[in-house]
């Protein structure tokens, strides 16, 4: 006998209160007409997609074209972005500021000049994005052609949505640069804060498990491989014991640094162009250019220094 009881028999309404009230508690989050208007997480991802078939035509969106109807074809992609990113961001102004999405004109004349800005940054973005396939291709024997990486390669991939991201944070856009990373991350495993800033010629190898902090500073021709982190090591709180927030609290990296695998490098400290960071290390100072860092080398002199185990 199967169960035919009513949805009320459930309790159903009780739950429906509950949750009600549980969301009515967000009420600071809604504007003064009373209705949540937030950014679409799907309409955001689908803007990246957008960008990255204006980046890569024919790798994303449409497969087959050809040269006449090139330009028309980046032309409309990018008109389809950047409309619905205006409105995604307009949309994400109103929420963060509590403003009417209706209403505000604030509101609407900020997402114009920002999708405008961000709009003049593109041709940039897109070499900085070349520039990573590039590196890609000079520091893996194994990839044979550009092509491979541009399609499948998760350090391409992750790196490609950070840099939009990240000018979209530059230009104080809320919540939808951390949706564009956070989507990257849930997808190749790869966790770099939409404020770190990354210079030209970035290279994650294989990739999985690399996070990089808001602050940390990445100059060109960097090369990290899986498990690295560049993180905090610590976090400086107010006299009411909350975490203060901008300080600069995660590494300098420098050009030409190599950074293999599992390598933990904590707090604002700089590693000095050149130099090559061992597997496994873990790191909490900083190292001239030119160094060659490995993890017996920082096991030694922990004991030297009396901090090792």
């Amino acid at each position: 006998m199967g169960d035919h009881r009513k949805p009320s028999d459930f309790g159903l309404a009780a739950v429906v209160d509950e949750l009600a009230r549980a969301a009515g508690e967000l009420g600071s989050n809604r504007n003064g007409g009373g209705r949540i208007v937030l950014p679409s997480r799907d309409v955001v991802l689908g803007c990246v997609e957008e960008l990255r078939a204006t980046f890569f035509p024919g790798y994303f969106g449409a497969t087959d074209l050809s040269d006449e109807h090139l330009h028309y074809y980046i032309g409309a992609a990018l008109d389809r972005a950047l409309h619905a990113l205006e409105d995604q961001v307009r949309r994400g102004i109103a929420f963060a500021e509590r403003h009417d999405f209706e209403t505000c004109a604030h509101c609407a004349e900020t997402a114009a000049s920002v999708t405008g800005s961000f709009l003049a940054r593109l041709p940039d973005v897109r070499r900085l994005v070349a520039s990573d396939v590039e590196a890609a291709y000079d520091g893996d024997p194994a990839l044979k052609i550009k092509d491979e990486a541009i399609f499948s390669y998760p350090g391409v991939l992750g790196v490609t949505s950070q840099r939009i991201a990240h000018e979209l944070h530059v230009l104080g856009v809320p919540l939808i640069p951390r949706m564009i990373t956070e989507h990257a991350h849930a997808v190749t495993g790869i966790d770099i804060h939409p404020g770190a800033r990354i210079g030209e010629r970035f290279f994650i190898d294989h990739g999985t498990g690399v996070v990089i902090g808001e602050t940390a500073v990445i100059g060109s021709n960097v090369r990290v491989y899986q498990g690295v982190t560049l993180g905090a090591k610590s976090f400086p709180k107010d006299e009411k014991g909350t975490p203060i927030k901008g300080i600069d609290r995660h590494p300098i990296v420098e050009d030409d640094v190599v950074i293999y695998a599992g390598a933990t490098i904590l707090g604002r400290v700089t590693i000095g162009r050149g130099s090559s960071i061992g597997g496994n290390v873990w790191l909490t100072h900083g190292v001239p250019p030119g160094s060659r860092v490995t993890q017996a080398e920082v096991r030694e002199a922990g004991f030297e220094h009396g901090s090792g185990i």
